[in-house]
């Protein structure tokens, strides 16, 4: 079993990733902004930290000792088309999503490193390979955290660290709606957000995203680099794959 940190455990996937880990043996140390909210996990540590703060990073990681497994989970979504988004809320969501994946995973490389072993997972979203309109600041964070993540997947892999970035579509934890919106009745994409819920359609449960994630740790090394969840997420960036450069490509119709 493995010593597993999960950032973002207080909610959502990350507390259903960290309860499903724990039931399954493996000693989780749940971390969150707020630690009073992991008050009920039943796990082996809980620590507060903030992605986005490096002391807070630092303590945490000090603090956990030994860690095999990463689990990079804290992040946010924002709803505003780009012409519109505050550039300060944009920058916010790199923080958190991009920036400060990579901060937590820098703390924890050089124990892994030293050893010759260790896993980081990051929780990355369909949207990491396409994008959704309204949606795609959120989309931009998640390219270049895979960006990030294939990168280290071959810088650290020689150091015998296993890189994977997990791709679920929609998920029904609650994230969307607690998603930021930029976007009032005058703005002309107005419009748009009436027909985004196109490309949300059949979201998956947050357990069959702690399922992949469990099944990722206990393949170790051998499982992929890029796991999407659900036969959904798996059609659609096939789809993407397929298609040309030459247009953007869309999910789901878009009439507006």
């Amino acid at each position: 079993m493995a010593r597993v940190l999960i950032t973002g455990a207080s909610r959502g996937i990350g507390k259903g990733v960290a309860t499903e880990l724990q039931e399954q043996g493996h000693e989780v140390v749940a971390t969150a902004r707020d630690v009073t909210m992991l008050d009920d996990l039943s796990v082996a540590q809980k620590l507060q930290l903030d992605v986005t703060d490096q002391a807070s990073v630092d303590r945490a990681l000090a603090e956990a000792g030994h860690i095999d497994v990463l689990l990079s989970n804290a992040g946010a979504t924002v709803r505003a088309p780009l012409e519109t988004i505050p550039l300060a809320a944009l920058g916010d969501l790199f923080e958190l999503n991009t920036f400060g994946a990579l901060r937590v995973a820098q703390a924890v490389l050089p124990q892994m490193r030293r050893r010759g072993a260790g896993q980081l997972i990051f929780m990355s979203s369909v949207q990491g390979r396409y994008v959704i309109p309204l949606i795609g600041a959120y989309g931009a964070s998640k390219h270049a955290l895979e960006a990030i993540a294939e990168v280290l997947a071959i810088e650290a892999g020689h150091f015998g660290v296993s890189v994977h970035v997990v791709q679920p579509p929609a998920v029904d934890s609650g994230g969307a709606e607690r998603a930021e919106v930029h976007l009032d009745d005058s703005n002309p994409y107005r419009p748009l957000l009436e027909e985004i819920s196109a490309f949300r359609a059949a979201p998956v449960s947050v357990q069959e995203v702690a399922d992949v994630v469990a099944a990722t740790i206990a393949e170790g090394a051998k499982a992929p680099f890029r796991i999407p969840v659900g036969e959904g997420a798996k059609a659609t960036l096939s789809a993407r794959k397929a298609a040309p450069d030459t247009v953007p490509f869309l999910a789901a119709p878009l009439d507006w």
